[in-house]
């Protein structure tokens, strides 16, 4: 059964357990809102997880980092290495978005590399295999979509981005009304690609059931991918994102009905003054299913630095209501990341997502900003490290500027505010 079934029959798992004592909520108020579809614990039931997440309404925002080859880059021990250190860094998640080399070696190295929440999405493997084959995306079998599909959930892939809400009638109202950039979801390209060439409609679309019975055979969330999400600040919010935000809407219905655990994917590239917006209206048509949002970037001039204006997205829309951030990393639009631009990833989606727990009020939030303080108060470096979100670079910052009185820092030296009003109040 699937933890959403369970939660519907009264049934309390491990772990909704663990969950419900990592987030400091009450196990029942956690059963019920898993059993409406609110709250989701991603986990295949044959994948050993150490520790399970969940995710959804009244926790801690999640965060999950994207590594993967490319037909550039196939090293299998670089990806690896990149996802050991988002782990590190405290990612909650793991994509493998691979489309270079043997996928199925890369995918099933990473699982045993890491014991965190896994996802794929699962049309890369189908259409990599097809065009090695056929040497034609267009020629991709949509059966082989499902033996993929079926394939992954074997291995135990915990989510599946699933482009379902893309198709026909979608497509027409994008080329209709004309954007900036188009389709810029490599998944959303490939299937627009297959649909224009062979003038059918999108298999995920139109055989939704089928899909859903394999999810439902191995508890397999569906991560409900936003094909048409805007690629520009001028294309957010259009026509063709909300018809697909529509379709979406539908299909969580749905899968609901089969006990199957859906997240929605979200956009892209949003101004500030539109996340808002854009988070309340995916809640109102998707009947608060978890929100999973890419950024959303805020601008569009900042390459190099794409993983601060995600932050800064991030920020506000997990404020509004996002429940899980997909990091940017500092190379986004440029290049793959190395490990360090995955760190750095990591970490700026980590900031935004505690940001968001603080003004949300979420338990132990402010608490752990509070304990910061006193540290810095007492100058108690090492108390202050370990209390940091990315330990490594503060001591390392640290150690770099450290003057010749270790009680201070480099900043303020002997001038330093918190030591002269700590000895004139005699307080510490």
């Amino acid at each position: 059964m699937t933890q959403m079934e369970q939660a519907r029959k009264g049934i309390i798992t491990a772990e909704m357990e663990f969950v419900a004592k990592q987030e400091q909520i009450n196990i029942e108020t956690l059963r019920q809102a898993i059993a409406r579809g609110e709250i989701i614990i991603p986990k295949n039931n044959k994948h050993q997880l150490n520790p399970v997440m969940g995710v959804g309404k009244g926790l801690k925002v999640k965060v999950n980092a994207n590594i993967g080859t490319s037909t550039d880059t196939a090293d299998i021990d670089f990806e690896i290495q990149k996802a050991v250190a988002a782990v590190e860094a405290g990612a909650d998640a793991i994509m493998d978005l691979s489309t270079g080399g043997n996928l199925v070696e890369v995918r099933r190295a990473v699982m045993d590399a890491v014991s965190v929440v896994i996802g794929t999405v699962p049309i890369y493997q189908a259409v990599v295999n097809t065009i090695q084959k056929e040497q034609a995306l267009v020629k991709l079998d949509s059966e082989y979509l499902f033996d993929v599909l079926e394939e992954q959930a074997e291995e135990g892939v915990d989510f599946f981005t699933i482009h379902s809400g893309i198709n026909l009638q979608s497509i027409d109202r994008l080329r209709k009304q004309g954007r900036i950039t188009d389709v810029v979801s490599r998944g959303g390209s490939f299937l627009t690609t297959w649909m224009i060439a062979n003038n059918r409609e999108n298999p995920f679309y139109e055989q939704f059931d089928r899909v859903c019975a394999i999810a439902r055979k191995h508890d397999v969330t569906l991560s409900l991918g936003d094909g048409l999400r805007p690629g520009s600040l001028a294309d957010a919010t259009d026509r063709a994102q909300i018809e697909e935000l529509l379709t979406l809407g539908e299909l969580t219905e749905e899968a609901w009905k089969q006990d199957v655990q859906i997240m929605v994917e979200g956009p892209g590239h949003v101004p500030l003054n539109e996340i808002r917006t854009n988070i309340e209206l995916q809640k109102s048509v998707c009947a608060n299913a978890p929100f999973y949002v890419l950024g959303p970037l805020v601008t569009d001039v900042a390459p190099g630095y794409d993983h601060i204006t995600s932050a800064i997205g991030g920020a506000l829309a997990a404020w509004a209501g996002a429940d899980f951030l997909c990091y940017v990393t500092p190379s986004e639009h440029l290049k793959l990341p190395d490990i360090e631009e995955v760190r750095e990833g990591v970490i700026a989606s980590r900031i935004a997502a505690h940001a968001a727990d603080i003004a949300k009020g979420l338990p132990g939030a402010k608490e752990w900003d509070l304990e910061m303080s006193k540290a810095r108060k007492a100058l108690n470096w090492e108390k202050q490290f370990e209390l940091a979100l990315d330990p490594v670079k503060a001591r390392r910052l640290r150690k770099a500027g450290l003057p010749h009185e270790e009680t201070v820092c480099s900043m303020c030296g002997e001038f330093c505010a918190i030591k002269l009003v700590n000895e004139s109040l005699g307080t510490k």
